[in-house]
């Protein structure tokens, strides 16, 4: 650092494994604006999965590889009570702190009450939170997404929402044609959720195939297994 300039600030960025978190983080690198020295993600420890999204924390790590990231992984059990998750998730962010980390990095799109939870969390302790891809018209920018070279894959879809034949399915034109109406191009209602395999935020594609599928508590989820 010469005459007084100062150093970038310390991000983490929140990463599910999906889309949104790897264009958020696509973005936050374009822009510059802050030093991403690491990607903070859940896993249940009773599957050895991302929460929510079901990917195999083998992929996850291979992805997080691929992209540069260290991994800061918050273990939850299942089921996992909303004090446990608080408990570990502030712990984690307490260790970040320690090590720098001012500024939090989410691939949220437009639902404000999701925001407004990480703000009162974050709040308190004195981390920022950034949303770069908020309130972009999901359409267009799942376009954007396609275009610009992500190679994603449903990983998790809500069955109230779409049929199972969806689950393993790559995120391509040809699947927002397929949507039914009502459903959000981006799944940002959680009508899915994805794995993001390779885009412009990675150097290399993680490399996977669609395993068996399998439906539980109102989901579809299809294995995404690492592709020798």
């Amino acid at each position: 650092m010469t005459n007084g300039e100062s150093a970038r600030p310390k991000a983490l960025i929140a990463w599910s494994s999906g889309k949104d978190s790897a264009w958020a983080l696509h973005l936050a690198r374009l822009a510059g604006d802050y030093d991403i020295v690491g990607a903070l993600t859940t896993v249940t420890e009773t599957f050895g999965r991302v929460s929510i999204h079901g990917v195999r924390e083998e992929l996850l790590k291979a992805q997080l590889a691929a992209a540069g990231l260290p991994a800061t992984i918050v273990r939850i059990p299942y089921p996992c009570t909303n004090d446990i998750y608080e408990e570990r998730m502030a712990a984690a962010m307490a260790g970040a702190i320690a090590a720098g980390v001012s500024h939090v990095i989410f691939g949220d799109l437009f639902l404000r009450d999701i925001r407004a939870y990480r703000e009162e969390k974050l709040k308190p302790v004195g981390v920022t939170p950034v949303f770069p891809v908020w309130d972009f018209p999901t359409d267009a920018l799942a376009r954007a997404m396609i275009d610009g070279g992500v190679e994603a894959y449903l990983a998790t879809v809500d069955l109230k929402k779409l049929p199972a034949s969806f689950a393993g399915r790559r995120f391509d034109h040809e699947l927002l044609a397929d949507l039914p109406a009502g459903v959000d191009p981006c799944g940002e209602n959680g009508e899915f959720h994805t794995f993001a395999a390779a885009g412009p935020m990675m150097q290399g594609r993680v490399a996977v195939t669609v395993g068996e599928r399998v439906e539980r508590d109102g989901y579809a989820y299809a294995d995404l297994v690492p592709a020798n």
